[in-house]
């Protein structure tokens, strides 16, 4: 088995390698102390699953090398975050993360998840499915839904920035923005830019 182990703290690395070491002895780990890097290695593939955390400075966000491990390189991730599980884990499955639990997890449990997304399946922990249940339960208008840039623009949005202002700050195309700006509009149902500031500043979002 090839794990990429991917966290920017040395000294989580190093135990999660020893632990990953133990339980799969042939186990080849590579590490990864950002989201650039993570990419670098998987690019040198092939790999068989990647354990990273979800906020990796400087640079993308874990969630952004999520999506892109996702489509590019369809190895299976599984997050393992020291942060809340109301905060991350619905945007990290959506992104197309395998598997969430917490770095206080016991080391049982990462084996456990380890080996449920080698064979194809999803792992989450009763909490996060019971997250991920509300969230579905919640309806379409829901900001979780949408991929981590889809989120960048919907707060630049909401603070009634344009199209161009957008374009500027993020350093994309003025139809780039123009395209994520659509996708934001279908998949929270918003008609105009005033609906979506109006959900924003109701739901405490800017």
């Amino acid at each position: 088995m090839k794990i990429i182990l991917a966290d920017d703290h040395t000294i989580v690395r190093e135990g999660i390698r020893v632990l990953l070491q133990e339980a799969y002895p042939f186990a080849q780990v590579a590490e990864a102390d950002s989201a650039e890097s993570l990419l670098a290695l998987l690019a040198e593939g092939p790999w068989d699953i990647v354990v990273s955390d979800i906020t990796m400075p400087p640079g993308s966000s874990g969630l952004d090398a999520i999506e892109k491990i996702k489509k590019t390189y369809k190895v299976p991730v599984i997050v393992m975050t020291m942060y809340a599980a109301e905060d991350y884990a619905v945007r990290a499955m959506h992104a197309g993360a395998s598997g969430y639990l917490s770095k206080d997890a016991a080391s049982r449990e990462l084996v456990t998840a380890i080996n449920r997304v080698m064979s194809g399946k999803k792992y989450v922990n009763d909490e996060v499915a019971a997250i991920l249940a509300d969230s579905f339960e919640s309806g379409t208008r829901d900001i979780n839904n949408l991929s981590a840039r889809e989120r960048e623009v919907f707060c630049m949005l909401a603070k009634a920035m344009t199209v161009s202002e957008i374009a500027a700050e993020l350093a994309l195309s003025s139809n780039t923005v123009s395209t994520f700006r659509a996708h934001v509009m279908q998949k929270m149902n918003f008609h105009n830019t005033m609906e979506l500031i109006r959900y924003a500043v109701d739901n405490k979002l800017v």
